[in-house]
């Protein structure tokens, strides 16, 4: 199964934010849409957050097939928060009141549309990360979490078992 097939079924919406808004911003911004990563817009991106648009400013260390990055911004991850968080020196206030820039991941894994699940599934396993940025030519095309391409691989085996199923009860 491709990554183009995930993004069919859940939707290509991608939450943004600048990365001038604060941390605290980004905090109700991920509760709200109840999401785990917002993809980052530098200063030639979107102001403010919503959905879509291009990724002017990802800088991508490449991904599944060598799926590039674009220059730029960054991700903010539920982990990038809770870590700043969990600095033992860390001020909770000074923290959430940060620009979102001081926490986000700038060295950003992204894929393709053509990238298939086991390849995406491997890159978030050894690289540890769980939302990959999917770019198109360049441009933002999606978002996809390690939960989605868990329910991928999942459904993927219930087909396999019900047309075993289905073969053996047909008695050839």
């Amino acid at each position: 199964m491709l990554i183009e097939h995930i993004l069919h079924r859940k939707g290509r919406e991608v939450e943004t934010i600048s990365a001038a808004a604060s941390v605290s911003d980004a905090a109700v911004r991920l509760r709200d849409r109840n999401i785990g990563a917002l993809v980052v817009m530098g200063a030639g991106g979107a102001q403010g957050g919503g959905t879509g648009g291009g990724l002017p400013s990802l800088p991508g260390v490449g991904g599944a097939r060598g799926g590039g990055g674009v220059t730029g911004a960054g991700t903010l991850s539920e982990r990038d928060v809770v870590r700043a968080l969990g600095v033992a020196e860390a001020d909770s206030a000074a923290v959430l009141g940060q620009p979102v820039s001081a926490l986000m991941t700038t060295e950003v894994v992204t894929c393709e549309p053509r990238t298939t699940v086991d390849e995406l599934m491997r890159l978030m396993t050894d690289r540890r990360i769980r939302h990959v940025p999917v770019l198109d030519g360049g441009a933002l095309a999606g978002i996809v979490s390690i939960g989605d391409v868990v329910k991928s691989r999942i459904d993927e085996l219930k087909e396999e078992t019900d047309t075993l199923h289905e073969y053996l009860s047909s008695g050839r």
